[in-house]
């Protein structure tokens, strides 16, 4: 059975407490970087502003814990707070009904009965959970989205410390599963690493032996690759020759590794100024149909915070679907109790969850590709 979107619920405006709802104000910033008083924080669900008698608007492209601006031409944007500037009108009111002529609509998708009751009541996940049903749920959402969507994955380094989930994911890249990279320069430098040398931090990717002088070989790849410029120098000089970098910049697909305070090097590509990351980020999640983050507790939950429950295409409201894939328990429940049904965790090895991905979607689907 193809995969179906939730159908979008709209709010009925015609109810006599939202006919009666004052509309939204919009004080001025008091300072650069300041909200006023009473400021509204979004959230990650669908949100209505009360901009005109009768006309209740909703905001197309939204992140949690930001402040809502209206535009000289009437607009409404979801800004950071650091991006305020003194005098601009910011949306104030924090009763989320209608009653300051904001509405906050938790309600806005149905979905499988068995999704509803699963997260409805926060059931613990753990390793010995069920998951099958949530593999077979996802090879249809990719399928669909792999030309209907746009699909975000967000990779930790244990991705390619692995000979066949690194090639199980160049395969995902080449096949069109892939819309959009995030990642840091861990996950880029092991991967080189294992372009250069077969390694992933000192150690072979396939029979894991560990080689003499082998904890320089991350570095020495960080060196190669800065020596030729960027990865794609290094790429058109031939000393990097495959790999999930590889892959990515030869289909021109959209990445950003974001800078870390332990980085070693790092690679020519990272972003090391981390409000410039947080802003070349947010570019690719709000594009997001659907996010795969696996084995990156820091990087997941970032992109989780920029990411809404919903997102707006073509006119229809459609959810944004959010997987954490991970080991611990900790890390996939922290974006699965975030307060979205459109979030999933999956408790596994994330380099069996790459292989099985790959796997499962060429099984089901490769006639139709």
């Amino acid at each position: 059975m193809d995969f179906q979107i939730p159908v979008c619920h709209m709010p009925d405006f015609s109810l006599p407490e939202f006919q009666s709802a004052p509309c939204t104000v919009f004080p001025p910033a008091p300072a650069d970087g300041v909200a006023p008083d009473n400021y509204h924080a979004t959230s990650v669900y669908p949100e209505y502003f009360h901009i005109s008698p009768g006309n209740w608007v909703l905001l197309q492209e939204s992140r949690m814990d930001c402040v809502v601006r209206q535009e000289p031409n009437g607009q409404l944007s979801v800004v950071e707070i650091r991006r305020l500037r003194a005098g601009e009108p910011v949306a104030c009111g924090r009763r989320e009904n209608g009653e300051d002529g904001i509405l906050v609509h938790t309600r806005a998708f149905e979905f499988p009965a068995h999704a509803m009751e699963k997260f409805a009541f926060r059931s613990h996940l753990t390793r010995e959970t069920s998951f099958s049903i949530d593999y077979d749920e996802l090879y249809q959402l990719m399928h669909h989205e792999k030309s209907q969507g746009f699909i975000v994955w967000v990779l930790g380094p244990a991705v390619v410390f692995d000979r066949d989930a690194r090639s199980a994911f160049v395969s995902l890249i080449d096949r069109g599963y892939v819309h959009a990279l995030l990642a840091g320069n861990a996950l880029a430098t092991h991967d080189v690493e294992g372009a250069i040398f077969g390694t992933a931090l000192g150690q072979e990717i396939y029979s894991k032996k560990t080689l003499p002088l082998g904890h320089y070989k991350h570095i020495d790849a960080i060196n190669q690759v800065r020596a030729a410029g960027s990865i794609r120098k290094a790429m058109e000089n031939g000393v990097v020759q495959n790999g999930v970098m590889h892959a990515v910049i030869r289909n021109d697909i959209p990445f950003v590794l974001a800078g870390s305070i332990r980085d070693d090097g790092p690679l020519p590509e990272v972003i090391g100024n981390v409000y410039d990351a947080q802003d070349a980020m947010r570019r690719l999640t709000q594009k997001a149909t659907t996010v795969i983050a696996m084995a990156t507790q820091l990087h997941t939950i970032a992109v989780g915070n920029m990411a809404p429950s919903y997102c707006v295409k073509k006119g229809v409201i459609r959810p944004v679907y959010f997987y954490s894939v991970d080991m611990s328990e900790f890390a996939v429940s922290k974006l699965a109790d975030r307060g979205s049904l459109t979030a999933r965790a999956i408790l596994t090895n994330v380099q069996d969850f790459v292989v099985t991905v790959e796997r499962g979607l060429r099984d089901r689907f490769s006639s139709q590709e």
